[in-house]
């Protein structure tokens, strides 16, 4: 780190604070990698692809999980010096809550389509949450270097889907470096300057807090009014918890110390915090000795929507467990865990995510970065279940339900999901939303493609809706989704019986439709998975006491009359008789080994 001398705070009239939204793949990081280039923020040497993208499993699948910031200096072609504060955020719906944190912390956005691919899903809902932000939107055509770009095409499908002007649209590509000093005078030029007044009290929005294993806690802030210093005394407004300031920095992207930040300015602090839960994200900040009056208006905390249980795949991994899952939550606020015990799995944790990209990331974390071998139960969602006496439950573990006597009803979380397709595979699409018992809301065309917008049970969604859709659209068709409300629905509690016996693991809630095809499905696949015993194992699908569908493992068979040559029948007969008691009480007593790669298989199916 190397340490700036001292200065007074930047005007705020020479800063400009803004994000790069953008569908998955439009381009983000890449522009951010050429807008940090032609800055000058890092030499040649120091540039690698996708700078800002951190994490070696960001790299790997060439996708941004975490928000990241970075300081930049620009001299613009009217000579003046500018202060550029980027925010590169994720394209994935699993992580829409690192994008609303980003755009409360700026005043503007720039708003990335591929000039070949048009406007897609996700493009889409982050135009919308820039807009509830009151941002001024400035459009970059990317890739336009590609011989499919289209930019006319593109810039009347963003007139029309999005309502912008695409007029003044920049035309760039952030691979060849095409158009990238028209984008920084667009910014200085086109996107607001931040207010605030440095004389009144302290007022800091907390945007993200992690944690490093030399400084602590680690804060990233945005500075709203007043001005934040080194040594200053400041109380969090949510918590009462009072702090001194050991540090103060900016990312240039290399962490940089400064004295102080001003009104509009973006930085981190770290201060003796011990947990990253006391910097809570979207808490405000303000000055122990002239507080602020009210806080900032914050976010809304993540909500998990899909559950599952980890268990490690040895017993005695439990406590490497415990151990790994409380590092992450560290840096991950939206992960969210509690303790739970299986009798096929042992001791775990019932784990709540944002999403299933979400799982999988934290899945492979752990298996990464902890060396940790991991059994996940099926992905559900929150189900509310209202009982005869009028008490209304959450449920996370389908395993938790209550005696059906007992419950009224139970309603699951339903989703409004827009989806933009080719025209081709519009008929493919619909099929596969009706068939998750999808409600059609409406049906429009944006030149060669269809943008249908469904609702859907969020039930039907989490196992493997997205993999079916890139495939019957061959990767053409993008999907977003937000959480709409709750409806009560048929559903049931379906459980597999191995050997007579209750797999809790295997247990989940499904629609009273599409229990006996999820239920088949389901004992046909453990029939496969589970080894042959010395008895015959019957697996099973209930729903309460009424099996619903079976299939049976056969036993192995040892020949007992090898020894026999020739003789007397009855000896031959009497040692298979023998046999035949053995296996009987074999089967009352004996214990069904079924294999992990079993349960995980089994889990990933879906009954289709």
């Amino acid at each position: 780190m190397h340490y700036i001398p001292p200065r007074m705070t930047t005007d705020p009239g020479h800063i400009r604070n803004f994000s790069i939204i953008a569908h998955i793949d439009h381009g983000k990081s890449t522009l951010s990698d050429r807008l940090i280039q032609e800055t000058g923020a890092l030499t040649a040497r120091e540039m690698k692809e996708q700078v800002l993208d951190s994490m070696e499993l960001e790299r790997e699948r060439g996708i941004t999980i975490k928000a990241q910031t970075v300081r930049l200096s620009y001299r613009a072609e009217d000579g003046q010096s500018y202060v550029l504060n980027l925010m590169d955020t994720p394209g994935h719906v699993d992580f829409a809550y690192e994008v609303s944190r980003s755009l409360a912390a700026c005043e503007g956005s720039i708003l990335v389509v591929d000039a070949s691919q048009g406007v897609e899903a996700q493009t889409l809902a982050n135009v919308y949450q820039a807009i509830e932000h009151d941002h001024e939107i400035v459009p970059v055509l990317n890739k336009i270097d590609l011989p499919a770009a289209e930019p006319d095409r593109v810039r009347a499908q963003i007139e029309e889907v999005i309502g912008l002007d695409a007029s003044g649209a920049i035309e760039a590509s952030a691979k060849t470096g095409q158009g990238i000093h028209e984008v920084l005078e667009a910014i200085v030029r086109r996107l607001p300057p931040p207010r605030g007044d440095p004389a009144a009290p302290l007022k800091a929005l907390v945007v993200d807090a992690w944690y490093d294993a030399y400084l602590g806690v680690v804060v990233l802030v945005r500075v709203f009014d007043g001005v934040l210093r080194a040594g200053q005394q400041v109380r969090m407004m949510q918590t009462g918890a009072s702090y001194k300031l050991d540090r103060i920095g900016v990312f240039q992207p290399k962490q940089t110390e400064v004295p102080e930040l001003g009104p509009g300015e973006i930085g981190f602090i770290t201060a003796q915090i011990k947990e990253v839960a006391d910097a809570a994200v979207g808490a405000t900040i303000t000055e122990e000795r002239r507080p602020a009056e009210t806080p900032l208006p914050g976010f809304k905390p993540a909500q998990p929507v899909v559950f599952c249980g980890l268990f490690p795949a040895d017993a005695a991994d439990f406590e490497a467990l415990r151990a790994a899952v409380g590092r992450l939550r560290l840096n991950d606020a939206s992960f969210t865990y509690e303790m739970e015990t299986s009798a096929a799995l042992g001791f775990g944790f019932r784990c709540g995510f944002l999403g299933l990209l979400h799982l999988e990331i934290i899945q492979e974390r752990l298996s990464r970065e902890f060396g940790l071998d991991l059994i996940a139960t099926a992905p559900s969602v929150i189900y509310r279940v209202t009982l005869t006496n009028g008490e209304v439950l959450q449920l996370h573990n389908p395993a938790d339900l209550p005696d059906p006597v007992k419950i009224e009803g139970i309603a699951e979380p339903w989703i409004r999901a827009t989806i933009f397709t080719p025209d081709d595979y519009l008929g493919a699409v619909i099929k596969l939303c009706q068939d998750r018992r999808g409600e059609q809301r409406e049906l429009s065309y944006v030149g060669a493609r269809a943008m249908v917008v469904y609702d859907l049970p969020l039930n039907e969604v989490v196992f493997d809706f997205y993999d079916r859709l890139k495939s019957i659209s061959k990767g053409y068709a993008s999907f977003d989704y937000q959480i709409e409300d709750y409806r009560e629905g048929d559903l049931v509690k379906m459980s597999i019986l191995v050997n007579g016996e209750p797999m809790d693991a295997l247990s989940m809630l499904v629609h009273r439709t599409r229990a006996e095809t999820r239920g088949r499905g389901m004992v046909e696949k453990m029939k496969e998975l589970i080894p042959p015993h010395l008895f015959q194992i019957p697996i099973q699908a209930a729903i309460g006491g009424k099996i619903i569908a079976r299939e049976t493992v056969r036993a192995l068979r040892k020949d007992v009359t090898a020894k026999c040559y020739g003789g007397d029948i009855t000896r031959k007969r009497k040692l298979l008789e023998k046999q035949k008691e053995g296996k009987k009480k074999m089967r009352q007593f004996g214990k069904v080994d079924i294999p992990q790669e079993a349960f995980i298989a089994a889990l990933k199916m879906d009954g289709d």
